[in-house]
């Protein structure tokens, strides 16, 4: 019964996506609950020239394993289709070790390809004071248990 809760409120989580103030709130709650009051990872874009790289901090006591992020299929510039042309994947991560931090992998698609690091798109995701943030990294790994966790933070502009 938990796994299908935290299932519901992942979607309703999505749902929410457009009221952003609202939704951040009702993330962290979720959050909260599921990871004992504390929100298990951290995220920062380095910015390593000519490549930005996602890093990802453990805050917890506990070694988290096979960590994932879900592919984000990034809004188009150009007219409104039904199809986004780019997305990003990440690489799993088998386990990140208490407190310490792991920088992701990823590779930029456009049009069903991988494109260069100089179309990479991962920039979009970086965090703009005062921009809304319309993109959600979606983050799930197993705990000490062996459950299946999530947490969801808003990045983007």
């Amino acid at each position: 019964m938990p796994e299908f809760q935290l299932y519901i409120e992942h979607v309703l989580a999505r749902l929410l996506d457009e009221s952003t103030t609202y939704r951040e709130e009702f993330v962290t709650e979720i959050n909260m609950t599921r990871t004992n009051c504390r929100t298990p990872f951290l995220i920062r874009f380095m910015d390593t020239k000519p490549r930005v790289l996602l890093e990802l901090t453990n805050t917890t006591e506990m070694k988290l394993k096979s960590v994932e992020i879900l592919t984000i299929f990034l809004k188009d510039d150009g007219p409104a289709t039904n199809t986004s042309r780019a997305h990003i994947r990440f690489d799993r991560i088998n386990s990140v070790q208490p407190n310490e931090k792991a920088v992701i992998s990823h590779r930029t698609w456009i049009n069903g390809r991988p494109v260069s690091e100089a179309q990479d798109q991962i920039g979009r995701l970086q965090v703009v004071a005062g921009a809304v943030k319309p993109y959600v990294l979606d983050i799930s790994w197993e705990d000490t248990d062996g459950k299946m966790q999530f947490q969801r933070i808003p990045v983007g502009h």
